[in-house]
């Protein structure tokens, strides 16, 4: 609301060309890479690397990330993987999907809410066999509260929303256009700090 009483005025970057524009670049580039959304950095002339470069293997064989050599890599689904080792390489181009972070290696936190944003390859979890990325220690702990529900809001939106769109602009349609069950930051810290008291 702006200082005139019941008068509502669109916030000014939803009123700028420059958001549309944006939109629109986004939308032309990203239509050229794969599947996606994928969550990825650039590293010399891996441009779309996943994992910021961590083995996806490692995680499963060794039981904890590391990472990769930029000599050693494979491309699926228009990204790239590094690996540690040849032997790594190869088990998982036998069966990437074994491998492959979930939800494109975006938190899985905030894919639960249909947000495709961040993930760190030091958060992590294996779960039921899969490998979930997390944007940080809270993120996982806000999401391994009710892993359950988690997960299976986590796939409802990955399959329904995210999954094949642009990340950016799904990103900011669930940030204007909320999930139903979305909870702020604090309270999801309260409720998180609330459970590590003595019962």
């Amino acid at each position: 609301m702006n200082g005139t009483r019941g008068k509502f005025t669109m916030p000014f970057f939803l009123q700028s060309w420059k958001l549309p524009a944006l939109l629109l670049l986004t939308a032309l580039v990203s239509s050229c890479a794969g599947s996606g959304p994928y969550n990825t950095t650039s590293d010399g002339e891996d441009t779309r690397l996943m994992l910021t470069g961590h083995d996806p293997v490692a995680y499963f064989t060794l039981g904890k990330h590391a990472l990769g050599r930029a000599e050693i890599k494979a491309e699926h689904d228009g990204v790239t993987y590094r690996f540690m080792t040849s032997e790594n390489k190869a088990m998982f181009l036998k069966e990437p999907s074994k491998y492959v972070p979930q939800f494109g290696g975006y938190c899985a936190n905030g894919i639960a809410y249909g947000i495709p944003w961040g993930g760190d390859a030091d958060t992590w979890k294996l779960i039921g066999g899969k490998l979930y990325i997390f944007g940080g220690g809270s993120s996982k702990n806000y999401f391994l509260m009710d892993e359950a529900m988690n997960l299976a809001l986590a796939d409802r939106y990955w399959a329904d929303e995210v999954k094949g769109s642009i990340g950016v602009v799904q990103r900011y349609k669930r940030l204007v256009l909320r999930a139903p069950h979305y909870r702020t930051g604090k309270e999801l810290e309260t409720e998180w700090q609330k459970r590590q008291q003595p019962r």
